[in-house]
């Protein structure tokens, strides 16, 4: 299993597609939290219930001003597809070419799956990885820590 990234670790900065003519760079988002929920893939039923969940929430990461971003190995047009059927707020990259870079830099790829572990990252607004969690595959971490390491961070 590979090694996730620790608290106080400067977040690696990436630059993913959105859609197939949109990118979005973590350092874009400098000045404000941010949490990055890696998760499988789109179509499987505990991400689809992740990603729901945490649509339905959407206001309370609001509240503390953090950017939510959703991360698979899937493609664009997959995430779109995805992301229109759960009717998702928030975007969706695509850690597609090469295949999981984004998730081997934070230690949550699955080699062996070729798959992105089902793990969460709350990000400073300095880019400093304040809290991070990697669940059982098979299981729904839910929001409780992401809110707790928001809720945390200096304001």
């Amino acid at each position: 299993m590979p090694q996730i990234l620790a608290p106080g670790t400067k977040a690696p900065d990436f630059t993913l597609a959105v859609t197939a003519d949109q990118k979005l760079s973590l350092s874009e988002l400098r000045g404000q939290p941010v949490v990055l929920a890696f998760y499988p893939a789109d179509w499987s039923p505990v991400c689809g219930d992740q990603m729901a969940f945490y649509n339905e929430i959407l206001p309370e990461f609001q509240k503390h001003k953090a950017e939510l971003m959703g991360i698979s190995v899937d493609g664009v047009w997959c995430h779109a597809a995805f992301a229109e059927a759960r009717h998702l707020h928030f975007p969706l990259l695509a850690d597609f070419e090469p295949k999981g870079a984004v998730a081997r830099k934070y230690g949550v790829y699955r080699e062996n799956d070729g798959i992105c572990e089902r793990a969460l990252f709350v990000i400073d607004k300095n880019g400093t990885i304040a809290w991070s969690y990697c669940s059982p595959i098979a299981v729904n971490p839910g929001a409780d820590g992401i809110l707790q390491a928001l809720e945390a961070l200096p304001k």
